[in-house]
């Protein structure tokens, strides 16, 4: 009974002192509780036992630490629900997790009880299992020397490598300092130290380890091509093909020849005959490759066409190995239900129950009015909505075309509304001419988009759709709106389409929020087992490989 009274007194002991070591500091009773682990009880026991040879009324420190072990109770409940690392797919929206938010992740408080992973002792087998997992960590997009387990001559070495191996693996190598503000898709902190022990003390560290990369069939996909690109390099890569006229059926010459030998590098369907013609069969190759950069499909060898078969393949390679880095940044698990958007390619993608249900053509932000990557929950849609122009494109666009074409905004349907602050904005009235469409998606983010309808339709038909101000326009932007509200007694498919015809703007909240993510892939994986390459338009595939050779 003494003991455990002096368990308890020294808890509250260690309260006292750190009482006022205040909200942020790692020196708090939460810090202690939450990360302490089982061997760093004997401390707080003998701290107790010593703490109970002054208490001098047992019955009134038991009701008081009574008290205290319950609220320790329900902080180590949360704690181990907050650290739960792998979360089913949710079947169904009621019980989806919330997906990351599109701001920093504030990185863990340190522990004064960190436990000291280098003073593990290995068996041989499991030495051997590290030194295995860290030699193919160049399969990984890795430099070959990072994690060479031959630089480690001790055990503590190898665990040290293997630990900082784990965390670049499982959430990339940028510091949170290295992100671009345009990055909004941060991965939260992960510190391997305690999974590791655990792996180690219960002997599964081969299957913790091969956890460790994204659970997604994208990043495995991907480090195949990977391979397939460095087998690719390590032959002498490609020849590009000479500038000159275009290139179609019928067209001769040596070009022709190069033409050939240079798509045969990445399509082994090809029989490589040296013939200096352009058949038919040439055609064909053409046109799987031009699919395959997102080209129009035209089997004709013009500028986009040449630029993209004579990118070099260490380009390549580098495209690939950002595609994976950014994989590292996703929750291990996403929501079965979800919207995604690939910024770079302009495609959105609705899953139900983890699988694709409803595709389309958007048109995302061109150069300079970036789309950002980010996590968020569709809240609701917004039918007939108006248009509260940003101040920097007011300033930039509309209020020089009204001084260029007076009564421009009249015209336009743009009204002039006062602020309260002797200042003013411009909003455009929801009707035929408005921006936005017939309705809007909104979700929480500190970069003011969302998805939305637009009454300027040709840009679906072009395969380069870089042109809006960040927002993402929609293909079919009222078959997603009867998609996500169904179900809802309320907001029927009939029921929205008289809202619309109306011209009422109206806000309905959409019966579960459902997940939506911004994401840029330039390098993926089809079914046929061919990379995809798309272009870098905003020159972040480029700018995170330089960030992470600074490092």
């Amino acid at each position: 009974m003494g003991e455990t009274v002096g368990v308890a007194c020294g808890f509250l002991l260690l309260k006292n002192v750190f009482a006022n070591a205040g909200e942020g500091s790692p020196f708090t009773l939460l810090a202690l509780t939450e990360r302490a682990g089982t061997g760093h009880l004997e401390s707080l026991t003998r701290l107790g036992r010593a703490c109970a040879a002054g208490c001098s009324t047992v019955m009134r420190v038991s009701r008081t630490c009574g008290v205290l072990a319950a609220a320790m109770s329900l902080l180590s409940l949360e704690a181990a629900q907050a650290q739960s690392q792998r979360p089913p797919l949710a079947g169904g929206r009621p019980v989806q997790m919330a997906p990351q938010q599109a701001v920093p992740i504030v990185p863990t408080r340190p522990s004064i009880f960190q436990p000291d992973a280098s003073a593990v002792q290995l068996r041989q087998d499991q030495v051997d299992i590290l030194r295995r997992v860290l030699g193919d960590a160049y399969t990984h997009g890795f430099d070959a020397r990072t994690f060479a387990p031959e630089q480690a001559t001790t055990q503590a070495q190898l665990i040290n490598l293997t630990l900082a191996y784990a965390r670049a693996v499982r959430t990339g190598r940028l510091p949170a300092s290295g992100f671009m503000n345009e990055w909004g898709l941060r991965p939260a902190p992960y510190d391997p130290t305690v999974d590791f022990i655990n792996a180690v003390q219960q002997d599964r560290l081969a299957e913790w380890l091969d956890a460790l990369p994204p659970p997604y069939t994208g990043y495995q996909t991907l480090r195949g091509g990977l391979a397939t690109y460095r087998d690719i390099a390590a032959k002498g890569g490609w020849l590009p093909v000479a500038p000159g006229p275009d290139l179609k059926e019928g067209s001769t010459g040596p070009r022709v020849v190069a033409l050939e030998a240079r798509l045969a590098a990445e399509d082994p369907t090809i029989a490589v005959d040296g013939a200096p013609i352009f058949d038919a069969a040439l055609t064909q190759a053409v046109q799987r490759a031009q699919k395959r950069f997102g080209l129009n499909p035209n089997g004709i060898v013009g500028k986009s066409t040449l630029d993209a078969l004579n990118t070099p393949v260490q380009q390549r390679i580098d495209q690939i190995n950002a595609n994976m880095e950014r994989w590292r940044w996703l929750p291990q698990s996403l929501p079965a239900d979800r919207i995604q958007v690939n910024v770079a390619a302009a495609i959105l993608s609705v899953f139900s129950h983890d699988t694709p249900t409803l595709t389309m053509r958007a048109v995302t932000g061109r150069p300079g009015d970036e789309t950002p990557m980010l996590s968020s929950m569709i809240h609701s849609i917004v039918l007939n909505p108006p248009w509260n122009v940003p101040s920097t494109i007011a300033a930039k666009e509309l209020w020089p075309k009204e001084r260029a074409h007076p009564g421009y905004l009249a015209r336009n349907d743009f009204v002039v509304i006062p602020t309260g602050d002797g200042g003013s904005r411009l909003q455009q009235r929801a009707g035929a001419k408005a921006a936005l469409g017939q309705v809007k998606f909104d979700f929480n983010n500190p970069y003011g988009v969302y998805l939305h309808d637009t009454p300027s339709r040709s840009k679906f038909d072009s395969f380069s759709r870089l042109a809006s101000h960040g927002c993402v326009r929609l293909q079919k932007p009222i078959e997603l709106a009867k998609a996500l509200m169904a179900g809802d007694p309320l907001w029927t498919p009939e029921k929205i389409d008289e809202t619309i015809a109306s011209g009422d703007t109206v806000r309905a909240k959409l019966p579960q929020q459902i997940a939506v993510f911004l994401l840029y892939w330039t390098a993926y994986v089809t079914p046929d087992g061919q990379v995809n390459f798309r272009q870098d338009p905003y020159g972040w595939d480029r700018e995170l490989v330089q960030r992470i050779a600074a490092l």
